[in-house]
């Protein structure tokens, strides 16, 4: 009776590495062979060059590169069925492929059919979609390639079928966002049962810029049972065994069921995911950030601990007149707890002097926010000068609600290159900080007690300037994430001045947003590849 064991390798390429990539595919290729006796490694989508290697497509030597790396495929896989995913040109333009080796020989090359256009991608900007299935015997199996995209749509896996396919290889590199593995199983789920073919889903981990890869390659039945679970935000490779019931029917054995994480964990797994990845694939050698005492630096030092280790991160308090006795004890305690670097550098000197070198700018003007930010970019401007020092990373720590609504200092607190919290709405702020302290009490207790405070004024607090962020969050959420007018939501019982102010802040502060460093994506609809607006608009809030 024939089986069939098929490898999943859940890998984590680097973008235009594409001789680095080539060399991880031949080497994980040999590792299954040995560890799990695999006759099929499969790979995700764009295996080869990464992705998304976004406008490096453009460029027209990535076809020599790809090629070359193709011929040492050929040359140095061992003698198993490789699926992998690359950029091909045809007659008919630049195809997103999954090519099947075997031998030393490109035996198929299968076109990807539907090419997503929404959201974080673009695909129709460089790739033409494919016209036909490409179905291969593989040790006796009738076998579909396919590509990610592919299996959210009925014709392709329809199409495969009438040409006779019973088990469907499906490579992808699909990106993180809250409920995204929920919605790629019932998909596929929904494939193997209106087609009656076992499917084999591979995804690739890691974080890339702003998007992370959350892995969690499964492999389904036909009659949709999960058979196999890889586990998510880690590398590995991921065996799933194939054979014939006494029908003959293909039928996937029981194997290895990874526990899926809760919200929180997956979350706090991507802001991980995203630090420990941009900063170790841009080769930065460390972090450095402000730790203001308040929530979003706690939890921003506690992300930047566990994804590079205490060694490589460095924390800096820089107090001004304002700033509580509190918020030096609570910074100092919890860079005691996690073993980082610690520094206080006041900014006060740094603040008299611009504000001597600005009297005849203000002179018989009121003290007002600018006041305000320029403590904010005392502070950015010590953190830049330690990361060229030093050759460490600035993490910003806004949040989302803050990023939306323009509650934040160009050139200040947004000076730097990477923001852990940019897609974090202030509410899920608070239950990431408890979260991680249900694990180990890293953030002392009075920094999420204490009500928010950008400390830049005498007693203050956010809820000065901003709605609750119980309630700012939901309007975010209803305007930024899914699109409802202004009218809309106050029709669900939202204030209406609240409302409309909230909404213009967003609108306004596209500027600031524009010049803000990228951030880890956990949202459907995060600022920057998701939502991109105008800044010079008139466009008003209304329905």
């Amino acid at each position: 009776m024939a089986q069939l064991v098929v490898v999943m390798a859940q890998v984590n390429p680097l973008v235009g590495d594409i001789d680095g990539n080539a060399a991880a595919i031949v080497a994980r290729s040999r590792e299954a062979v040995t560890a799990h006796g695999a006759q099929v490694v499969v790979f995700p989508e764009l295996a080869l060059t990464g992705y998304p290697p976004e406008d490096l497509l453009l460029r027209p030597s990535i076809a020599l590169r790809v090629e070359r790396a193709l011929e040492r495929l050929r040359r140095e896989l061992p003698d198993v069925w490789v699926l992998a995913g690359y950029p091909r040109r045809s007659e008919r333009g630049l195809e997103n492929v999954a090519g099947l080796l075997k031998g030393g020989e490109l035996v198929a090359e299968y076109a990807k059919m539907e090419l997503p256009n929404y959201q974080v991608f673009d695909e129709k900007r460089y790739f033409v979609a494919g016209e036909r299935p490409c179905v291969v015997e593989i040790e006796g199996f009738r076998v579909a390639l396919s590509v990610c995209e592919d299996i959210w749509h009925e014709r392709p896996t329809a199409l495969a079928v009438a040409e006779g396919a019973e088990l469907v290889l499906n490579i992808n590199a699909s990106p993180f966002h809250l409920g995204k593995h929920a919605e790629r199983r019932r998909i596929v789920e929904r494939r193997a049962v209106a087609g009656g073919v076992g499917v084999i889903y591979v995804n690739q981990v890691g974080g890339q810029d702003e998007l992370v890869f959350d892995g969690g390659s499964m492999a389904i039945a036909r009659d949709g049972t999960l058979a196999v679970l890889a586990p998510h935000f880690a590398q590995g490779l991921y065996p799933v065994r194939i054979a014939r019931d006494a029908r003959g029917h293909v039928v996937i054995a029981p194997g290895a069921v990874a526990t899926e994480p809760n919200l929180h964990a997956t979350v706090y797994a991507a802001l991980v995911t995203g630090v420990r990845d941009y900063v170790d694939k841009n080769r930065f050698k460390g972090v450095v950030l402000g730790l203001s005492g308040g929530i979003d630096s706690a939890l921003t030092l506690a992300v930047a601990v566990d994804a590079l280790g205490p060694q490589r991160v460095e924390a800096v308090m820089m107090p001004f007149r304002y700033t509580a006795a509190m918020s030096i004890e609570d910074a100092e305690a919890q860079a005691a707890t996690l073993g980082v670097g610690f520094k206080v550098i006041p900014i006060g000197p740094m603040f008299d002097a611009f504000m001597g070198a600005l009297d005849e700018e203000f002179a018989g003007r009121a003290v007002d926010t600018t006041e305000q930010n320029i403590q904010a970019r005392c502070r950015g401007v010590l953190l830049m000068a330690i990361s060229n020092k030093k050759g460490f990373l600035v993490l910003t720590t806004g949040n989302k609600s803050e990023m939306a609504v323009g509650y934040s200092t160009l050139y200040g607190d947004m000076a730097g290159g990477f923001d852990v919290l940019k897609d974090v709405p202030k509410t899920l702020v608070f239950e990431l900080a408890r979260y991680r302290n249900s694990i180990a009490a890293v953030i002392p207790e009075r920094v999420i007690e204490r009500p928010p405070s950008a400390e830049l004024a005498p007693d203050q607090k956010d809820e000065d300037s901003l709605p609750p962020y119980s309630v700012l969050d939901r309007i975010l959420e209803r305007y930024v994430e899914r699109d409802m007018s202004a009218n809309a939501i106050i029709d669900e019982g939202f204030d209406a001045e609240t409302v409309r102010r909230v909404v213009r802040m967003v609108d306004l502060n596209e500027y600031k947003r524009r010049q803000a460093p990228i951030g880890p994506r956990i949202t459907r609809k995060a600022f920057g590849r998701d939502r991109r607006y105008p800044v010079t608009s008139g466009w008003l809030a209304g329905d």
